[in-house]
């Protein structure tokens, strides 16, 4: 039982590193990007759903380089549930989001596609180097795409996304060492969290008696999303939706292309064929969810939201 203990509380203080280092990389990373002239539109949609996903990244790439590679898989599939339903879904309950950039619906469907190229990547039982190359490849279209296409964004958007950046960083003509410094401690904070989590959430599940996929799905995969919900929280208190959604679509993005990507070109993943059956047909039918919502009358109103949060809890109970 004190074994226990120690592990759960090893997963809670992995997940407090976590969020601040990720909290960490994003303000640096954002700042210098700024301080580079890189518009506040591309650092929004790729710097910040980069480093949001930055928690995803070290969780899965330690815990397949530390043979678990379920926990690895579940980690990302729960992330994108909860981005889905419970970040969106408990934001637009707590203040409806009205979508007006072209970006995100532009966006949408390049994650269900991403999304859906999972299944057919990983059905061999599978996610090998070459399938890691195919989705790094898919990441730099999807950077190139976003580069070429913020400029057709309308102005108002372009506007919020500038509001947003000056409330977030601090702009400076300069490189500031502190910049520097936060993102090398988000980094380090990263690291250091992942590991945490993932001996934390291997032990906790062994204790339990609970495979390592559902333990990813849930405690995990809610803990590593926390960076979103707050980015998506503060956007939506500001009144700026088309941030907070389009950041959790760009994470999502990121989570397959970038995260899966990177660790299966690194350490090629086995991937259970109940998981292709399962979790990755319970994302895309959340993510297809989401295209209906977000085309009413481009708002999502707070019993949308509910219907979301339900559809999360739902395909969790389904999970388990």
């Amino acid at each position: 039982m004190g074994d226990l203990a120690f592990h759960v509380a090893l997963l809670t203080i992995g997940v407090g590193v976590l969020y601040y280092g990720a909290e960490w990389l994003v303000r640096g990373s954002a700042r210098l990007s700024a301080t580079l002239g890189v518009s506040p539109i591309v650092v929004g949609l790729t710097v910040v759903s980069f480093g949001t996903s930055a928690p995803e990244l070290v969780v899965s790439t330690v815990a397949a380089f530390g043979g678990n590679p379920d926990l690895a898989l579940g980690n990302v599939m729960g992330s994108n549930l909860a981005n889905i339903g419970l970040i969106l879904g408990l934001t637009s309950v707590i203040r409806p989001l009205e979508v007006h950039g072209r970006v995100v619906w532009r966006e949408a469907p390049i994650m269900l596609l991403v999304t859906a190229a999972l299944i057919p990547l990983g059905w061999d039982g599978m996610l090998s180097r070459g399938d890691g190359f195919i989705l790094l490849i898919a990441l730099v279209w999807y950077l190139v795409f976003v580069f070429q296409t913020v400029g057709d964004e309308a102005p108002e958007i372009l506007d919020e996304y500038e509001e947003f950046m000056k409330a977030s960083t601090a702009r400076s003509m300069l490189i500031r060492p502190p910049d520097v410094l936060l993102v090398l401690a988000g980094s380090a904070s990263l690291v250091l969290g992942g590991y945490c989590i993932v001996e934390g959430a291997v032990q906790v599940a062994g204790a339990l008696g609970i495979s390592q996929v559902v333990t990813g799905l849930t405690v995990v995969a809610i803990g590593t999303s926390l960076p979103e919900l707050a980015t998506a929280l503060v956007a939506a208190v500001r009144n700026e939706a088309d941030i907070a959604v389009g950041n959790v679509i760009g994470s999502n993005i990121f989570n397959v292309a970038a995260v899966l990507g990177i660790t299966s070109a690194v350490q090629p993943i086995p991937v259970p064929q109940e998981l292709i059956r399962y979790e990755m047909v319970a994302v895309m039918a959340l993510s297809l969810l989401l295209l209906p919502l977000l085309r009413s009358g481009w708002r999502i109103h707070r019993w949308e939201g509910g219907i979301l949060l339900g559809a999360y809890v739902v395909a969790l109970l389904f999970l388990l």
